[in-house]
């Protein structure tokens, strides 16, 4: 077919290299992916202790209680901890969630629950190479490196309450024993915290959905650059993937008071 002149000048060509990745419109100029990407970022921010982020996600609880077909329950239920790791945390991080802070917290309540009942806790520690990296090595500039010592998952978390289980991607059933392990332990249903939430906490979520687990999301259990993301992410788990729910409902459930 001809071309279409109304869209001449639209097209564009992807050039991917090992060491110089480059967007580049016709005549344009080049951009990294990430710089872009970090740019559409809004302002990174404090935002779950706010009362606009409060009341959109208890309008959103009620949601997922409405369209659930499940509730959580506290037996044969695992809790992923997803990448708190100081990479994210660490003030002086290019990569730092000023919100990450905020979860730890209620994080710390719900392992030390889940260990008190001897309910599996997985510490997930995001780790990259150039071989592993996959997708992420082109969209990301910088990878996690296991000899860097922000990988480390952060100390505020105790993770002898658990396992530490590395990735190398979103999803933290990909190449790992994640899904054959909390079979075994004949557990049925997982509550996902960490971060980020719109990254790994939700692929994560989705792909535990389609393993057969049932999933809780506690809507103040992971965090990410901002509450848009946020309530995003909540938005579409709330409608056949996940039954959301605060923190303090989960550990009230866990502690037999739900």
């Amino acid at each position: 077919m001809p071309a279409d002149p109304s869209r001449a000048g639209i097209a564009c060509v992807i050039l991917v290299h090992r060491s110089c990745r480059v967007v580049q419109d016709f005549g344009g100029a080049g951009r990294s992916p990430a710089t872009e990407l970090e740019r559409s970022i809004m302002t990174r921010g404090i935002y779950l202790d706010g009362e606009s982020f409060r009341r959109k996600s208890a309008e959103l609880v009620q949601r997922s209680v409405e369209f659930g077909r499940s509730m959580f329950m506290p037996d044969r239920t695992a809790l992923i901890v997803l990448d708190m790791q100081r990479y994210f945390l660490d003030p002086d991080s290019h990569a730092h969630i000023p919100s990450a802070v905020d979860i730890v917290p209620g994080i710390r309540s719900l392992a030390a629950l889940f260990s008190q009942r001897h309910l599996p806790v997985i510490f997930t520690r995001h780790l990259n190479t150039l071989e592993n990296g996959g997708a992420l090595a082109l969209w990301w500039d910088d990878l996690i490196r296991e000899e860097d010592s922000l990988s480390e998952i952060t100390t505020d978390l105790d993770t002898s309450m658990g396992v530490v289980l590395k990735k190398s991607q979103y999803d933290a059933f990909y190449d790992t024993d994640l899904e054959s392990s909390l079979k075994e332990r004949g557990i049925e249903r997982v509550v996902i915290t960490g971060v980020m939430t719109h990254l790994c906490c939700e692929t994560t979520a989705r792909s535990a959905f389609v393993r057969g687990f049932e999933v809780t999301f506690p809507v103040d259990g992971t965090a990410t650059y901002d509450e848009s993301f946020h309530l995003a992410t909540l938005l579409n788990l709330s409608h056949g993937f996940a039954t959301l729910a605060f923190v303090d409902d989960i550990s009230a459930c866990a502690l037999g008071d739900g």
